[in-house]
């Protein structure tokens, strides 16, 4: 009878154990499941990170360019500052030259080295801004007077007195022009104005 009541008590030990032994297993499961969590976020941290690199260098990389731009631009700037009124008094020595009369040969010399200038000018980005004709635009233009003009209409330059300049996209020196106030008036409507104004006195 005893030896029948240990074989009984047995079988709830063995059953206690495989229970252990479940659990241990899901324990390890569960943990080697935190373990590849924990790598998958550390990846994608690491990920983020290599991305925001990337794109503070690429930032970079583009500021540093702007800057030296910048830089080239303003030593630039300076230089051609200082050739403008050269190329103003080149413009205004072949109008003289063509009103006077000059030898041709004199006047084509002129016009040569003005090229030459304006060649080299381009080659570092300069533009002419040339106005006549043009509706008139404060960014680009300065207007020293507004005229009556049967050629323009009004708020177009109708005159440049003188040339402006670009550097890129930056405005070196606008460029003066004179303004259409629109067609002249017939003398007879300003005789009527001048006869109305009469007439309100």
């Amino acid at each position: 009878m005893a030896k029948g009541k240990k074989g009984q008590n047995k079988s709830p030990q063995r059953h206690n154990d495989a229970s252990e032994n479940n659990k241990t297993r899901d324990g390890e499961a569960t943990e080697k499941l935190s373990e590849a969590e924990l790598l998958k976020i550390e990846n994608e941290e690491l990920n983020n990170r290599i991305l925001r690199l990337r794109a503070d260098f690429d930032n970079f990389r583009k500021r540093t360019i702007k800057e030296r731009q910048d830089i080239a631009r303003r030593s630039n700037e300076k230089l051609i500052t200082e050739l403008l009124p050269a190329l103003d008094h080149f413009e205004m020595g072949l109008q003289n030259a063509r009103e006077n009369n000059v030898p041709a040969a004199v006047y084509d010399g002129l016009k040569i080295v003005q090229n030459q200038l304006l060649n080299a000018l381009e080659k570092v980005g300069v533009s002419r801004i040339d106005a006549e004709g043009e509706e008139f635009n404060p960014h680009l233009h300065e207007c020293v007077s507004h005229l009556p003009s049967d050629e323009f209409a009004e708020g177009i330059a109708s005159n440049q007195t003188r040339c402006g300049y670009k550097l890129g996209d930056y405005i070196l020196r606008a460029a003066q022009v004179v303004v259409s106030s629109g067609p002249t008036a017939p003398e007879n409507t300003v005789i009527e104005k001048e006869n109305n104004n009469t007439g309100e006195e």
